[in-house]
């Protein structure tokens, strides 16, 4: 297995199977950029936002939230600029102030097609994408958050405000209904997965819900791929203030329990400080990457320089995020072929 081509438009061939299991910006993010070296992509994409524009779909037509499957079909499509603009267009007046345009495609599509899964899959192919976008469970599930000091709150989009008021850790998350059914799919996916990535995007509403899903933590854990938690560069205000990479991993494992990761891929490039201090207000700073922890868990760690210098925001560049996860691939790929 190797990468061919030249530079800008490698392109591997035969390459692993790639399952990436998120939801949010982050997981889009780095869709875009494997999207350019290989099409055997799953993303595999939590459905419990119940705000903005997919929480009023979700409220008036009762289908799951379109905005995160929607935002990873826009990465892997392969259409013209003006049709990707579209996708992300949203209005400015009346009562679609704030939709996206593709969220209301695919709520469309959901009318027409029997099941969400199959609205995706029938979307999918409107925009050519490369690989496949599923969501995790047909399942219509809200997300609960309890804090540690015994405060709860339902619904994804409340959790942010309620933290900040309680004023102290989330202890844990579970669904609404619990332990939905996984769509069939989705477990497939994972069971013939080469290489599995959980992340990055926002830990406790974007990462974990996955995870509450019926038979995906065990379908991980039985899985040979290679197992990658790809790190996100900062903390983040309403969720993780004060985490360490080591809090994050110990989220993932008592979620999902022990077992899930293998690996962790972490930014090592420092942030400038017209950065830093875009992030201050909001209590959040670039990721300790506590490493003695970490090895003690088991997991290894590597540091590649990940973050974007062409942002004044901590996101991970597209193109170095892809190119680090497929050499690294490559590497223990090779490893393994010659012991």
């Amino acid at each position: 297995m190797k990468i061919n081509g030249a530079a800008g438009t490698a392109h591997w061939e035969q390459g692993p199977h790639i399952v990436a299991i998120g939801g949010g910006t982050g997981l889009s993010t780095m869709l875009r950029g494997l999207k350019t070296l290989t099409s055997n992509i799953t993303a595999i994409v939590t459905v419990a936002d119940d705000g903005g524009g997919s929480g009023m779909l979700r409220h008036d037509l009762g289908m799951p939230p379109p905005g995160d499957i929607r935002n990873c079909m826009q990465a892997l499509a392969n259409v013209e600029p003006i049709m990707e603009q579209l996708l992300g267009y949203r209005f400015t007046e009346g009562r679609l102030a704030g939709q996206a345009f593709g969220n209301l495609l695919l709520a469309a599509l959901n009318g027409i097609y029997d099941s969400f899964d199959q609205a995706v899959a029938g979307m999918s192919h409107v925009l050519a994408i490369s690989g496949r976008v599923l969501p995790v469970t047909n399942a219509d599930v809200a997300l609960e958050a309890e804090f540690v000091n015994g405060a709860r709150v339902l619904g994804e989009s409340k959790i942010f405000r309620c933290k900040k008021e309680q004023d102290c850790r989330i202890r844990r998350v579970r669904l609404i209904p619990e332990h939905p059914a996984a769509l069939p799919e989705t477990l497939e996916a994972i069971g013939n997965a080469d290489l599995l990535l959980l992340g990055p995007g926002s830990l406790y509403t974007s990462v974990i819900p996955n995870l509450l899903v019926d038979g995906v933590s065990d379908a991980i854990r039985a899985s040979g791929a290679m197992k990658v938690y790809v790190s996100n560069i900062m903390t983040q205000e309403g969720e993780t203030e004060g985490y360490t990479l080591g809090d994050h991993l110990a989220a993932l494992a008592a979620h999902g329990g022990p077992g899930l990761v293998d690996l962790v891929l972490a930014n090592s490039r420092p942030l400038p400080e017209r950065t830093l201090k875009r992030y201050e207000s909001e209590d959040a700073e670039p990721l300790v990457l506590d490493r003695e922890r970490v090895a003690g868990m088991g997991v290894e760690l590597v540091e590649r320089a990940l973050v974007s210098d062409t942002s004044d925001y901590a996101r991970h560049d597209p193109a170095c995020l892809a190119r680090a996860i497929m050499e690294l691939y490559q590497d223990r790929a090779d490893m393994r072929i010659f012991h």
